[in-house]
C-alpha cells in the first residue's frame, strides 16, 4: 500500500484545507502535508493553556488543589458544564484544566486564561518551541474575533507539543505525564477515533467552529506509538471535516498496526 498517495488522495477529494502531521514514535518516521498551514485553532490552543498553568503551579505560583470559585460574570458560551451550574460553587485548578481539556469547557479556559495572562501564555508558546501558534482572544469573544484577533496553530505545531508531552519534556516528566492522562480522558470523539476500534488509547484534544474540525492526539497501539494531528477548514460542513479526520486516522491506524 502506497500510504503517502492513499493520505494524498484522502485530502484531495475534498476542497477543504487540510494540514497534517504525523509522527511513528517507535521509527521516529514522520509524515507532513501543509504542516506549516496556519488555522484558526479553535479549542486546540487549550493544550498551550495547561502548559502554561501546569508550569506555573510547578514553579510554585500555585498548587493542583487551589481553590478556585466562579461567578455568572464569567460565564460563556459554547461548550462546557459550568454555564450551567450556580455561581459559587468551588473547584480546584486541577479540575478546572481538566473541564477545560476534557469537555473543553469554555469558562474554564478562560478562568485559567485570565489567571496566567496572554503574554505569558504566549511566551510558553515561545518556550516549547511553537512557531505558529498564538492566543490573540478568550474563547467566545466575539467582539475581538470581530476586530480581527484569532488564536491561530498549525499541525506541525500540534505535533511538537504532543511529542514534549509525550517525551516527558513538556515542562517535566511528572507534569507531562498529568497531560497525558487528562488527554486521555477525552469526552469530546468522533473525529481521530470515528473509525478505529472503541477501545484503542487515544490522548487527544479536538476543535471546531464553523466548517472547521482539527482533532490532534496521541494513539497509543500494543506495538506501535503514534502521534496525528490533522486540522480542517472550509469544510462544505463540520460532519465532512470529521469524515476527513477520521478517514485519515484510520488509514494511520491501518498502516501502523
Amino acid at each position: 500500500m502506497d500510504f503517502k498517495k492513499n493520505l494524498e488522495e484522502i485530502i484531495n477529494s475534498s476542497n477543504a484545507n487540510i494540514g497534517v502531521a504525523i509522527k511513528n514514535m517507535n521509527t521516529g518516521e514522520t509524515i507532513m502535508i501543509n504542516e506549516g498551514l496556519a488555522f484558526r485553532s479553535a479549542s486546540t490552543i487549550k493544550l498551550l493553556i495547561m502548559s502554561e498553568i501546569l508550569k506555573e503551579v510547578k514553579e510554585g505560583e500555585h498548587t493542583l488543589d487551589e481553590p478556585v470559585v466562579f461567578a455568572d460574570s464569567i460565564k460563556v458560551g459554547g461548550c462546557g458544564i459550568l454555564k450551567e451550574l450556580n455561581s459559587g460553587h468551588q473547584f480546584t485548578i486541577e479540575e478546572i484544566i481538566t473541564l477545560m481539556i476534557i469537555l473543553s469547557d469554555n469558562t474554564a479556559t478562560n478562568i485559567l486564561i485570565d489567571m496566567s495572562g496572554m503574554d505569558r501564555i504566549n511566551s510558553m508558546a515561545l518556550e516549547l518551541g511553537l512557531k505558529n501558534t498564538e492566543l490573540q482572544r478568550k474563547m467566545m469573544d466575539f467582539e475581538a474575533a470581530k476586530a480581527g484577533k484569532e488564536n491561530k496553530t498549525c499541525a506541525e505545531d500540534m505535533m511538537r507539543i504532543l511529542e514534549l508531552i509525550y517525551n516527558g519534556e513538556n515542562i517535566d516528566e511528572k507534569y507531562s505525564s498529568i497531560m497525558l492522562d487528562i488527554l486521555k480522558r477525552q469526552q469530546i470523539v468522533g473525529r481521530l477515533d470515528l473509525y478505529l476500534p472503541e477501545d484503542t488509547v487515544i490522548a487527544h484534544k479536538t476543535g471546531d467552529l464553523d466548517k472547521l474540525e482539527h482533532d490532534v492526539g496521541i494513539v497509543f497501539l500494543p506495538n506501535c506509538t503514534y502521534i496525528i494531528c490533522v486540522l480542517t477548514s472550509e469544510n462544505n460542513s463540520n460532519r465532512e471535516g470529521q469524515e476527513i479526520i477520521g478517514k485519515i486516522s484510520q488509514l494511520v491506524y491501518n498502516s501502523y498496526r
